[in-house]
């Protein structure tokens, strides 16, 4: 068997998120929101609720669906605390196989064994069980790969790796079918947010530990006139009129559901009914 590559240095990001926690995360409080937003229309008693983040600390330890409130047991996948669960997504085992809920946030974007995590997430769910995801989305902060890309290029003649690969929102519902969830369904919640500066998004970026993660990154120091460079074309590229710098942010959204006998099944082929020259009439 093939070994999964590694791409992230997921003890990096960790040590980086301990290191800020307790600081206040835009993206964590967006997703959240989110995410109380989703469930709050689902007509199902969630008795058995499990959520995955990077620090537990920071994931809900409530929601509410339309059956009523859900209580989350809290599990860290990258940051250990005494006063919960830290569970590997690489090799994701809750210990029991009955889960109504399993929600994953702001995790996945580092995984390196996605397939896996998702087959093993839904092995967790009991039949009919909702699996549900956010993560940074594919087109997130394409303006800094390109100034970096650009600077790169310009100062040393090649590219060095410094923005992760994301999963594309055409990619997570082939990801999902693959790992046997029904009803799969995937979206983005797009987001332009705005800077003074290019350094304040470099700061922002730093602030909540979202610096470059690659295992494979460049283990120099970036230079100062590199920065700059990079700064500068930035700005160049990407303010509007009043001189503020846009940067995007997508979240993408996954859920679907472990099979069940009750769920809604496509027809079989040639077992419809009607034809589609009944519905439309004779075009020809």
């Amino acid at each position: 068997m093939s070994q999964t590559p590694r791409i992230f240095d997921r003890a990096l990001v960790a040590r980086r998120i301990e290191r800020l926690a307790g600081h206040a995360n835009f993206i964590h409080e967006l997703v959240a929101a989110d995410l109380h937003d989703r469930l709050a229309p689902v007509t199902r008693d969630f008795q058995k609720a499990l959520i995955i983040g990077p620090d537990a600390r920071a994931l809900p330890a409530q929601s509410r669906s339309g059956n009523g409130p859900i209580d989350f047991e809290r599990v860290s996948s990258l940051v250990p605390d005494a006063g919960f669960r830290t569970i590997d997504p690489e090799h994701f085992d809750p210990g029991q196989k009955d889960y109504d809920l399993i929600v994953s946030l702001l995790d996945m974007q580092v995984v390196n064994n996605v397939p896996g995590f998702l087959d093993t997430a839904r092995a967790h769910l009991a039949p009919d069980g909702l699996f549900i995801a956010a993560l940074i989305g594919g087109r997130s902060l394409t303006e800094l790969r390109d100034a970096w890309l650009a600077a790169d290029v310009e100062m040393a003649g090649g590219v060095s790796p410094r923005v992760a690969p994301m999963i594309d929102v055409r990619d997570a519902g082939g990801l999902l079918q693959r790992a046997g969830f029904a009803l799969p369904v995937t979206d983005l919640e797009t987001h332009v947010v705005r800077y003074a500066t290019p350094f304040a998004l470099f700061d922002e970026l730093r602030g909540i530990g979202a610096t470059n993660p690659l295992a494979e990154r460049g283990r120099g120091l970036t230079t100062p006139a590199r920065l700059a460079r990079a700064a500068q074309i930035y700005a160049e590229r990407y303010a509007d009129a009043d001189g503020r710098v846009r940067a995007t942010l997508e979240i993408l959204w996954l859920s679907g559901w472990a099979p069940h006998e009750s769920q809604q099944k496509p027809l079989r082929p040639g077992s419809a009914q009607k034809s589609l020259r009944d519905v439309l009439g004779d075009k020809g």
